[in-house]
């Protein structure tokens, strides 16, 4: 019995055409799919090493495995698996971290503009005189050369960072001077780190199942005491 189809419309050829197609969109989508921003590096944040070791969970042993800012910060999550960043809450926590940081959304220290050798000096200023308050606050400064505070208008003033007392400086990290003469901030591993939740009771699947197990012993445990204590 004949079936209808002529050679060219054999279903092989059909599938063949479909799969090209198929192939063709994907191909399509994939081109057209825009490529990850790729953010500037900032003072306290110059290059991979640092940003590995400020977001913590030992991701900076994998620095060597990106040559450059560029080469991080354009990876998606199974290019992060080929190049062995194990396991996949790693991967996702890093991909979470390079998008807050496109986003600005960065932890202590990201907004200061003055930084030598990952250190940052903060100091405490008072407004100018053509403000009137004596409310002091802290500003970053240079440290090549001791900034003048009275220009504290054109100093950053860090986020996080404020003045306790007289002359003491307050914030994440923050290791203070002697004679009250500032602070210095480091560059520290695991200083921007989002700490990961400790399992209580076997995590949330669980949890439910093992309390009742828990409460069932207990009252078990108590009925036999009270047995005991009437004999």
């Amino acid at each position: 019995m004949k079936s209808g189809l002529s050679p060219s419309t054999s279903p092989l050829r059909f599938l063949r055409s479909t799969n090209f197609l198929g192939a063709s969109q994907t191909r399509w989508l994939h081109k057209t799919r825009p490529a990850p921003k790729v953010p500037q590096p900032r003072p306290f944040v110059p290059d991979v090493q640092t940003f590995l070791t400020l977001i913590g969970r030992g991701l900076n042993k994998h620095a060597s495995k990106f040559p450059s800012w560029e080469s991080l910060f354009s990876l998606t999550s199974p290019q992060l698996k080929e190049l062995g960043i194990e396991p996949p809450r790693n991967r996702k926590y890093l991909l979470q971290w390079m998008q807050r940081y496109r986003n600005g959304a960065l932890g202590p220290g990201g907004d200061f503009k003055y930084v030598k050798d990952g250190q940052a000096l903060l100091k405490v200023a008072t407004p100018p005189a053509s403000v009137i308050s004596d409310a002091k606050y802290v500003v970053n400064v240079p440290q090549e050369e001791e900034a003048v505070i009275g220009d504290s208008e054109v100093l950053p003033r860090p986020n996080g960072y404020t003045v306790r007392g007289t002359r003491s400086i307050a914030g994440p990290y923050a290791i203070p001077l002697p004679q009250q003469a500032g602070a210095t901030v480091k560059a520290t591993e695991g200083m921007w780190e989002h700490r990961q939740g400790r399992k209580i009771d076997g995590g949330e699947r669980r949890r439910a199942e093992i309390r009742f197990k828990r409460r069932s012993v207990e009252r078990r445990a108590e009925r036999e005491a009270e047995a005991l204590a009437g004999l």
